[in-house]
């Protein structure tokens, strides 16, 4: 059973009015002093006093009051899974920055530090990619040399009595030409991992920073 109760106003006559209502419908103390009530606003700002707590109303903050009808506890609404899911990537978000905040502070001494090695790091990255354009002009010149060699057969060749290109060169272009789009690729993909390692060191020092007079200060 729920009592409906008009709008909420706050005034002293409807807070009365309020635990009056609470108190009728959970009976006297000495008839029934276990008595438990739910009270819960819904969207339209009507305050509602339960026994129970229908469906609707587990979305919403609630409070259970005791047999004089005063608020005993406060219940949070009920979260949806999504809600659930987002509070579990949150505090996850949060441990994680605790311990890289950690990291921060235990492995460096200093700026320098930190930028000594972001520049290792970025000098690594500057010789894998000049081993990669060499590898793609490798490519380049192979790919050169098989065309040519195509152009004396059938597709490519002019002669109408020009016999048909041999497996082996066929897969041989197809092979290069594979080769030099995937390692195109990956020195692009090294000059995304540049962009970021530069972004990431600078965020690492930023904070380093901020901990560091954090640290100072206290």
């Amino acid at each position: 059973m729920s009592v409906r109760t008009a709008h909420w106003r706050v005034s002293c006559l409807g807070f009365a009015a309020a635990f009056a209502a609470a108190a009728a419908f959970a009976g006297s103390p000495e008839s029934n002093p276990s008595k438990t009530t739910f009270r819960w606003v819904d969207e339209q700002g009507v305050i509602h006093y339960s026994d129970s707590v229908p469906a609707p109303a587990a979305g919403r903050d609630r409070e259970v009051m005791n047999a004089q009808g005063v608020p005993v506890r406060h219940l949070d609404a009920q979260k949806s899974a999504e809600q659930l899911a987002a509070d579990a990537r949150a505090r996850a978000a949060m441990i994680k920055a605790k311990q890289h905040d950690t990291f921060l502070m235990t492995t460096y001494t200093s700026v320098k530090d930190i930028e000594a090695l972001r520049d290792s790091r970025l000098e690594q990255l500057k010789t894998q990619r000049a081993a990669g354009q060499q590898y793609i002009e490798t490519l380049r010149s192979r790919l050169s040399s098989l065309q040519t060699r195509a152009q004396a057969y059938r597709p490519y060749s002019a002669n109408a009595g020009a016999r048909a290109m041999p497996d082996d060169l066929a897969e041989n272009l197809v092979r290069t030409v594979d080769e030099m789009r995937t390692q195109t690729q990956a020195l692009a993909k090294e000059s995304e991992d540049e962009a970021q390692l530069r972004a990431q060191f600078q965020t690492d020092i930023e904070r380093y920073k901020e901990l560091h007079t954090l640290h100072s200060s206290n």
